[in-house]
């Protein structure tokens, strides 16, 4: 987009923001070791833990796409999202009974114990590329938007790629610097910032627009209610279901990929479950699971009732080509930036880095403590002292901001759609073998054939790529996020075929 935002006051509110998180990080992180790093000592109130996660759950890729992606597919979106509460009450009654029931801090310890030491390995390596991949992606895209607010002569005199490494390094040093002492403790309270802020961007575009458009809520509805979408002839924007069973949107497909996504992507995934195992004990982590299941509801629907006033607000401007949108990750930032004044769009900016902040630090930290309970064994060695574990965990928290600088240039150099596109598709494959892999050891008391899980794991998303791009080809059918229950059962299937046989 392009931008008219004072370059001032775009450094002065990232400077301010940042300092608050500063802030933040140096209240939880006193007096903190490891422990606190890794488990945030077991202390933190649910429900503090609850409303955060809804900041780690949206990323700043999710919140300027799910508002862009009702110009596309109105509220088809909303079935998957109830999916997700069926998918949270399976880990709060399945997977964390589990994990707190072996006190595990990385939770593919359990592999380990349950399947063998090849799985355990092999579900740490296809986490650790998922969120390696995914995050740098996620990550990319939210500096590719702070690159728009850098003074064009700046970066024509310093060559483009000069100016966007010097944005990602101030990014993920500053990253590498808030969650360097406290780990998931400062997370978990930096998380209730930035949701915060996040949800004030949303609210505050919302009543600009509403008052833009002299509507109050009755009239808000009745606009958004007769509106229709041209992208899809008989549908209005705030239609929440599709019934069309070759669309990928078909509303029992989403709600059914709904459940297995939550599952995958919070159940298994160290990132999202490392809050939850910091409470105090299984009963504050239910609590934790259901009341997060019930905000991402409400605050999704947020999004898309934005992301329809959106639509409406942008065709009342001349429409999308006169605003220059030719992508649905466009509409938000530039109707902020262009329609709704300077105070939304600084609140505009503020929520971005809002949304970028958790999802990205959740990462960093997860990887950290994955790489150090399940490659280097933190749990089991009682060869190191607390003071050599902390000097350790610093070296990898470091490696892991430089493997995240890597993947984030070389992602800008190649400066290729279908490239980006790729790895990100590769990062939501990878969540298939580790659903099949855990529940294959939690549905079954087979013993695994340990040598063959690796193979398995990487033979699963193969197998699931063609099944789709066939289905595609010759059936018109698209599996949309089902993908991933495919690949899980695939995986699944196939760890029962080469079991070991008592």
């Amino acid at each position: 987009m392009e931008n008219g935002f004072p370059f001032h006051w775009f450094l002065i509110a990232f400077a301010a923001y940042t300092a608050l998180l500063f802030v933040i990080s140096w209240l939880t992180a006193r007096k903190a070791g490891s422990s606190s790093f890794f488990s945030g000592d077991r202390k933190a109130p649910w429900p503090v833990v609850a409303y955060g996660m809804v900041g780690a759950s949206i990323s700043g890729v999710t919140f300027i796409s799910v508002p862009g992606n009702v110009w596309a597919q109105n509220f088809f979106y909303m079935p998957l999202v109830l999916g997700f509460v069926g998918g949270y009450a399976v880990v709060a009654e399945v997977l964390l009974p589990l994990y707190f029931r072996k006190n595990l801090t990385s939770i593919y310890t359990y592999l380990g114990e349950r399947l063998g030491r090849r799985s355990h390995l092999t579900g740490t390596t296809f986490f650790m590329i998922s969120r390696l991949l995914g995050a740098a992606v996620r990550i990319l895209a939210v500096i590719v938007v702070f690159n728009t607010f850098i003074p064009r002569g700046f970066i024509e005199a310093t060559s483009g790629t000069f100016a966007f490494t010097l944005v990602t390094v101030v990014f993920l040093v500053l990253l590498y610097l808030y969650t360097y002492r406290g780990g998931v403790k400062t997370i978990i309270w930096t998380d209730v910032l930035q949701t915060t802020f996040m949800l004030l961007a949303v609210g505050l575009a919302i009543w600009h627009i509403c008052r833009d458009m002299g509507w109050n809520f009755g009239g808000m509805w009745a606009a958004l209610s007769s509106a229709e979408n041209p992208l899809t002839p008989g549908h209005g924007y705030t239609d929440w279901f599709d019934w069309n069973w070759s669309n990928g949107t078909n509303a029992l497909k989403q709600f059914v990929a709904g459940i297995f996504i939550t599952i995958a992507m919070t159940g298994l995934d160290q990132a999202m479950i490392q809050k939850s195992l910091a409470c105090k004990d299984l009963k504050a982590a239910k609590k934790n699971m259901y009341t997060t299941s019930l905000i991402i509801v409400a605050v999704n629907l947020f999004f898309l009732l934005l992301g329809a006033l959106l639509c409406v607000y942008a065709s009342s401007k001349g429409g999308f080509e006169a605003l220059g949108i030719s992508r649905t990750d466009e509409l938000f930032p530039a109707v902020a930036s262009r329609c709704l004044g300077f105070g939304v769009c600084l609140f505009f900016l503020i929520g971005l880095i809002s949304a970028s902040y958790p999802s990205a630090g959740a990462a960093m930290t997860s990887l950290t403590t994955s790489f150090c309970f399940d490659f280097l064994g933190f749990g089991k060695r009682e060869d190191l002292s607390e003071e050599r574990k902390e000097r350790i965990r610093k070296w990898v928290h470091a490696f892991v901001a430089l493997a995240f600088l890597a993947i984030i240039l070389a992602l800008y150099l190649l400066s290729n759609d279908s490239v980006i596109n790729l790895v990100y598709k590769l990062a939501s494959y990878t969540y298939g073998p580790l659903l099949g892999i855990f529940f294959f050891g939690i549905l079954t008391k087979c013993r695994a054939r340990d040598a063959a899980t690796p193979w398995i794991a990487a033979a699963s998303p193969l197998l699931c790529l063609a099944f789709n791009i066939l289905g595609k080809r010759y059936l018109g059918f698209d599996l949309g996020f089902t993908l991933l229950i495919v690949n899980g059962l695939i995986t699944f299937a196939l760890m029962w075929l080469f079991r070991k046989r008592q």
